[in-house]
């Protein structure tokens, strides 16, 4: 600071005043830590454990079919049940016609009954898709 003519102190162009931008970053990080659990995104399921090869992940993301406990059907995580299996089908070979080399998985629920895991294998191999995998989880993790 400088002194002016007058004896009043007067302050330079220089000096920043940064308490309002850590006020604004706090505010931010408020605001991120209480969304980015809020984002996490997919359908709880509890996946059955297996010692089974790991799925190799350098491919397109694979079309997912997830089979709640209650044989509700969930396409691609997205957390509205489809109440139709023809709808999932319909959409099965949509993404079929696009890309004939996806990969097609079934995530079925630890609790949910057999039949409905196969239900949901029947009807995308009905709706074209030639080889289906089982999505589970490596024990201990």
């Amino acid at each position: 600071m400088s002194q002016t003519r007058y004896g009043r102190k007067k302050r330079l162009m220089s000096e920043i005043n940064v308490v309002p931008y850590i006020d604004v970053m706090l505010v931010l990080l408020v605001i991120f830590m209480i969304t980015a659990p809020l984002l996490s995104t997919g359908v709880k399921v509890d996946l059955p454990e297996s010692e089974a090869e790991i799925f190799p992940n350098d491919e397109e993301e694979p079309f997912v079919v997830t089979v709640d406990s209650q044989g509700n059907l969930y396409v691609n995580d997205n957390e509205e049940a489809v109440q139709d299996p023809e709808d999932v089908a319909r959409q099965v070979r949509a993404v079929l016609t696009r890309n004939p080399n996806l990969p097609f998985l079934v995530r079925g629920d630890a609790k949910a009954d057999y039949g409905y895991v196969v239900e949901a294998m029947v009807l995308l191999q009905k709706a074209g898709v030639e080889s289906v995998g089982l999505v589970t989880e490596t024990p201990g993790t």
